[in-house]
């Protein structure tokens, strides 16, 4: 019996530090904040941006607009440190929003200046509109540059029942006028996208507590008896 419970605590101490020597998950992504927005109305999305190395800082961010849905009025927030620079591109196809036409529209927004460091985040305000009153969503593809000459780029987009791809691309849902709109997310960017590091901590507590409880019946004296039935 004590050599099985010899065993028992062997396995749960090599489970124990496998489950935290498991490597982290990459559960944070650029997002736009909140999710959904009213179609035809205005919106101040938030694209969040956090840094997910190690040993390299964020330097440059790029949000580019989908060219199939021309925004009339886009505008950024300041953000310390960070410089915007607004990109207008001629429309193939002008069209007319509150009664004037539109030539040009904003195609990508470019911040500079600053850098986000390993385990931070930033968040940068861009208000728009009027959002498309025919479409179901907006993409904004994403291009996140580090001070090491790494880009990584969030534009990857997957069906309706696919798995999420490996970098997705910002997405901002759209509903019709007067349907509930989400909030703006409020988790931080290392709870975001993935319960995988949750899942591995609530692993990691009951491998721990069953090595624990292993190692208390290993301690504990074991009785002798005398052959004499002893009262």
């Amino acid at each position: 019996m004590s050599r099985s419970l010899r065993r028992l605590a062997v396995l749960c101490a090599a489970g124990v530090l496998a489950v935290l020597a498991a490597p982290a998950v990459a559960s944070a992504h650029v997002t736009a904040n909140p999710s959904t927005a009213e179609q035809g109305g205005y919106a101040k999305i938030t694209f969040r941006v956090p840094d997910e190395r190690d040993n390299a800082s964020t330097t440059q961010v790029e949000i580019d607009f989908p060219a199939d849905h021309p925004l009339a009025s886009v505008s950024t927030r300041a953000v310390p440190g960070w410089t915007a620079q607004v990109t207008k591109a001629p429309l193939a196809n002008p069209v007319t929003m509150d009664g004037k036409q539109l030539t040009e529209a904003v195609s990508k927004i470019v911040w500079t200046g600053a850098k986000i460091s390993p385990g931070q985040f930033e968040e940068f305000d861009v208000s728009m509109g009027p959002l498309p009153a025919d479409a179901g969503q907006m993409v904004f593809k994403a291009l996140q540059t580090y001070d090491n000459g790494e880009v990584v780029r969030w534009i990857d987009t997957a069906a309706a029942g696919a798995p999420e791809p490996e970098h997705p691309a910002p997405t901002v849902k759209l509903v019709a006028k007067n349907a509930p709109v989400t909030a703006a997310a409020v988790s931080t960017p290392r709870d975001s996208g993935s319960s995988t590091p949750t899942v591995l901590g609530i692993v990691a507590i009951v491998l721990a507590v069953a090595a624990l409880a292993v190692a208390v019946l290993l301690r504990r004296p074991r009785s002798r008896t005398d052959g004499s039935g002893a009262q």
